[in-house]
């Protein structure tokens, strides 16, 4: 955490912050902020945070905050809670053999992975092989009672998720993880409890941080790349989603995934939520 400390010294020197008036009813106060041209470095992209004591939603870019694109690995969060709900998975602890395909550019997917071990190595094959499990009915029905993004599960069962029709802005990310935190998703307390601890990036005494990258080729043409969470800190809770966006995936798409979560810390440290 030291190194993000040092990033918000030099990021909140340039940080511009500008409230304007409420425009949604879900917090009570609203600001758009820019940043200095360090962070995204000619990227498309959004940035949302709410901070829950404040009742504060703080935007980078508003109108592509609210833009939808595919989730990529993210959904690996609503799709472990799926699997544990549907009792496809027991627990966290629940190993899905590897079928011996070698995926050279992710060795670590190349082994056996229970749940914990599939979403810190955003294991692919272990969540498409959770949801044909699932099935098309089940999994369309609690996708739609959550209110997941667009809610539309209809592309192919193993990877509606990977640049198809499932779709989710960067504002409804930060409200799917408020209501995963308050446990007013459509899970049992169990389930919710079980992937808040697979979710846990970083820990100590002082704070938490629980959160989940994603990647992919969006149906729009862009290469899109993700990291959403949320931090607990002082008593507080910073709920966040951070994207980054390219049209030119051969450029850059090395990047966007160096890029992504490094971004989203920086952000966080300059608004004091790290």
């Amino acid at each position: 955490m030291r190194a993000l400390h040092r990033a918000r010294r030099t990021v909140v020197a340039a940080l511009c912050v500008a409230c304007i008036p409420l425009i949604r009813a879900d917090a009570q106060h609203h600001r758009t902020i820019t940043f200095p041209d360090s962070i995204y470095r000619g990227l498309g992209g959004a940035f949302v945070m709410y901070d829950r004591n404040a009742d504060l939603l703080t935007e980078y870019h508003p109108a592509d905050c609210r833009k939808r694109l595919t989730p990529a690995s993210t959904f690996k969060i609503l799709n472990s809670l799926i699997g544990l709900e549907t009792g496809v998975i027991r627990d966290e602890h629940y190993v899905i053999p590897w079928d011996s395909t070698v995926y050279r550019d992710f060795p670590a997917w190349n082994r056996d992975h229970d749940l914990a071990s599939a979403i810190a190595n955003s294991v692919v094959w272990y969540y498409q092989e959770l949801a044909r499990r699932v099935g098309r009915k089940r999994m369309t029905a609690l996708i739609d009672s959550t209110g997941y993004g667009n809610s539309d599960a209809s592309g192919p069962i193993d990877r509606f998720w990977l640049g198809s029709t499932l779709l989710i802005s960067p504002e409804e990310q930060v409200g799917f993880l408020r209501r995963l935190y308050d446990g007013s998703v459509p899970f049992s307390r169990r389930s919710v409890e079980i992937v808040k601890r697979i979710l846990v990036l970083d820990e100590s005494d002082a704070h938490v941080l629980r959160g989940k990258t994603g990647f992919s080729g969006d149906r729009s043409g862009l290469t899109v790349g993700w990291f959403v969470g949320y931090m607990e800190k002082g008593g507080d809770v910073f709920f966040f989603a951070c994207n980054m966006t390219s049209p030119d995936a051969g450029r850059d798409a090395g990047r966007i995934v160096r890029e992504r979560k490094d971004a989203a810390l920086r952000i966080l440290a300059a608004l004091g939520a790290l």
